[in-house]
């Protein structure tokens, strides 16, 4: 497990066979296959950590591991700035601008999201670095992120924290997250589908249907080919989505806005 907050050494870092250097000349981002790990080298500086880092670094590195991936984008925001509270504080805050102002390329995603919510109260499954539940909680909402992976979850509260956004968050399978039922008016799995099996994503369904009280969305990218880099493992339609609620009796709509959506009302 990759520890975002682990000891730094300042313009080095190492870690599963990912190499990270800041340097002081050369290109601005550089990645290279070295036998069986990686070497990136950047001198990128804090304006540049930012969600749409990680596009740079993925078109760089071409086909990788999901966890190579992972380690060069904590690399390159670890060496960037050498406290790692403050490296993050970096990269959250500029993305968290990049989306609200619709920069990013994620930010119509997340726009749509903004839209569909109704009540008072979000559960969000599959948060990952958890922008969306971010953006949800400064709007007024209680909302409640969830990961299974716990280092991520901590990341996250330890951001909130510093950039005083009221947030929960709590480690937990999205197939099983052991929550009271009907515990949030809305409840969001925004890209997360195409990270698991199909029987997976038939479990976060069942799991997010059993949680919300009034509304259920789903989003998921529409690509030719699952993109491994992102830890993608199918692709899918409108029509596949919707198959997903098919036979279940529920009100639903389903639309191509940025990607597939299903929208499941209770």
């Amino acid at each position: 497990m990759i520890d975002a907050l682990a000891p730094g050494l300042g313009r080095l870092w190492s870690d599963g066979g990912v190499v990270v250097r800041r340097v002081r000349r050369g290109r601005a981002l550089s990645v290279r296959r070295r036998g069986c790990g990686w070497s990136v080298r950047h001198r990128l500086g804090p304006d540049d950590l930012r969600d749409a880092l990680a596009l740079r670094i993925a078109a760089e590195a071409g086909p990788c591991a999901v966890e190579e991936f992972e380690r060069m984008l904590v690399g390159v925001v670890r060496t960037t700035v050498a406290s790692a509270a403050r490296a993050w504080d970096c990269y959250y805050r500029n993305s968290m601008d990049d989306l609200e102002s619709g920069v990013a390329d994620f930010a119509p995603v997340h726009q749509t999201a903004v839209e569909l919510l109704v009540g008072d109260s979000l559960l969000d499954l599959g948060s990952c670095f958890g922008f969306f539940a971010l953006r949800a909680a400064r709007s007024g909402m209680s909302v409640t992120a969830t990961d299974l992976c716990a280092g991520t979850m901590t990341l996250l509260n330890t951001v909130a924290r510093a950039m005083e956004i009221p947030l929960t968050t709590r480690v937990a399978d999205a197939t099983d997250t052991r929550l009271p039922d009907r515990c949030a008016d809305t409840v969001t799995a925004l890209h997360l589908l195409e990270h698991v099996s199909a029987e997976a994503g038939a479990a976060v369904l069942d799991e997010a249907l059993r949680l919300a009280r009034t509304r259920v969305i789903l989003a998921v990218p529409i690509e030719d080919e699952p993109d491994a880099r992102y830890g993608h493992v199918r692709t899918f339609t409108v029509a596949g989505l919707e198959a997903l609620a098919a036979d279940r009796g529920l009100r639903c709509r389903s639309f191509e806005r940025h990607g597939a959506w299903l929208v499941i009302d209770l």
